[in-house]
This record gives structure tokens, C-alpha cells and sequence, in this order.
């Protein structure tokens, strides 16, 4: 793990980059943390997919905000003061603040010599789910991939900024992995970004994994789901083999 800073119009993007042991350059993915933004958990997460044969860049989404680990040891989203503050950092990742950051990331990801030259992969977690297939949308050239895991809202009806309406430009294969008790992403919301998705002319797969609650795949939470943890890792590594071609499926 080292530190990549990254300079875009809002500010410096502290970010992290994990690297499999071996030489490089390897393909590129794009790891975007859940609510809870940069912390031990995330870090395993990004290197265990860097383990897989890629080279991982995961920036601190709440930049413009806070440095580093947002939420202090020992705490989490379930605290209300952390709750309150950490919605408070996201309320200033709008679509054309995250569009601003997705050119620094790949900008970033062109200029160091970890990542190599082609296609890149890119997943995202609860909230951070909406931000993959946005990016996969708007750098259709750029993304071969995009997974979301636990994702949030993708196709709220009352939010006309929701990523449902900006499928159309994806041309990456999609992967969506849906916790199947999941009050932020319900049937309905399933079925319309399924739709949308199948409208779009995307190659897409969407999976509930049966018994799994919102944020099954965070080791630091009490809804971690073990069993659903290890297949999204295998459902992951499977999409990037199977669209980036250098990585080796570990499950």
C-alpha cells in the first residue's frame, strides 16, 4: 500500500494504491469505499483484489471534507454524530463533483506506471455502487468493467439525479450483487435498474445472495455475511478475469 496524491478543480485527492507482488504494470481497478470511506477493512478489501493480479487504486471519496480515515477507531456510521457527519461529506458528492473526480482518478491512473494501458475495472459499495456505473457511463471508452456490491438507491423514482437514468452510456460489462433484505435497494428499485439496464443494450447480471443484509460485505460491521462476502469476492474476480484478462480468479 502507498500514497497517491491526486490534484483535481475541488482539491487533492488523498488516495491509496495496492499492488499484487511481481512485476508490473497490471490492470487497473478503481475501488470506491463505502459510506464509511478509508479504513483497515477497505484496505484488506483493495489489497485482496490486488492479491488477485490487479493493481488497485482507491481514493478517499470525502477529500474536499476530512484526510485519511474519516471515522476514528472504534466507531461507525451506526454512531449518529458519525452518521450526521459522514452524510454531511457526501452531500457534496453530486454527479458533476464525482464526474470532476472521475477525470483526476483516471488521469491519475494513465500517469503512474502501476497501472497498465487498456481497460479498467471499477466497483463500488452501498452509496459507492451508484458512483461505478456512473463512471462506467461516462468513460465508456475507459471501462470494461463495473460491479456494485450492497448498492444504494440505484433507481430511486423521487431523485432525478439517480444513476438509473444515465445507463444508456455504459458499455462496460455490469455486475450487480444485491443484498436480498436490503431496505436501500427493494425489489422495485432492482427491477426498474434491471430494466434500464436491458433498455440500454448493457451485458449485465444482477444476483441476490439469499440471506445477506445491506453492507454484507464490510468485515468491520455486525451485518458481515461471511458466506456472501466470499462470493462476492469470487462474482468479482470472475467479471474482471473475464473483461480485463490478466487477473487470476481467487475464491
Amino acid at each position: 500500500m502507498r500514497p497517491l496524491s491526486i490534484p483535481t478543480p475541488d482539491g487533492v485527492i488523498d488516495a491509496l494504491v495496492f499492488v499484487p507482488d511481481g512485476a508490473g504494470p497490471h490492470p487497473a481497478v478503481l475501488l470506491f469505499s463505502d459510506i464509511g470511506g478509508l479504513r483497515p477493512s477497505y484496505h484488506d478489501k483493495a489489497q485482496r483484489i490486488a492479491d488477485g493480479g490487479y493493481a488497485v487504486l482507491m481514493p478517499n471519496i470525502y477529500y474536499r471534507s476530512a484526510a485519511g480515515q474519516v471515522v476514528p477507531a472504534g466507531r461507525s456510521f451506526r454512531d449518529p454524530d458519525m452518521r450526521n457527519m459522514l452524510l454531511g461529506y457526501a452531500a457534496h458528492l453530486t454527479p458533476p463533483a464525482q464526474a470532476r473526480d472521475f477525470a483526476a482518478l483516471l488521469a491519475a491512473i494513465a500517469a503512474d506506471p502501476a497501472f497498465a494501458d487498456g481497460a479498467i475495472g471499477t466497483v463500488g459499495y452501498c452509496m459507492t455502487g451508484a458512483f461505478a456505473l456512473r463512471l462506467a457511463a461516462l468513460h465508456p471508452d475507459r471501462v470494461g468493467a463495473a460491479a456494485a456490491f450492497h448498492a444504494a438507491r440505484l433507481a430511486d423514482g423521487n431523485d432525478p439525479d439517480s444513476v438509473v437514468h444515465a445507463v444508456g452510456g455504459i458499455a462496460a460489462r455490469v455486475y450487480l450483487g444485491h443484498a436480498d433484505r436490503d431496505a436501500l435497494m427493494p425489489p422495485e428499485q432492482i427491477a426498474a435498474m434491471d430494466r434500464a439496464l436491458a433498455e440500454a443494450g448493457v451485458h449485465f447480471t444482477t444476483e441476490l445472495y439469499k440471506g445477506a443484509l445491506h453492507g454484507f460485505t464490510a468485515t468491520d460491521a455486525p451485518v458481515y455475511n461471511p458466506a456472501a462476502d466470499a462470493l462476492h469476492f469470487k462474482r468479482l474476480f470472475t467479471l474482471l478475469d473475464e473483461t480485463l484478462g490478466d487477473g487470476s480468479v481467487l475464491f
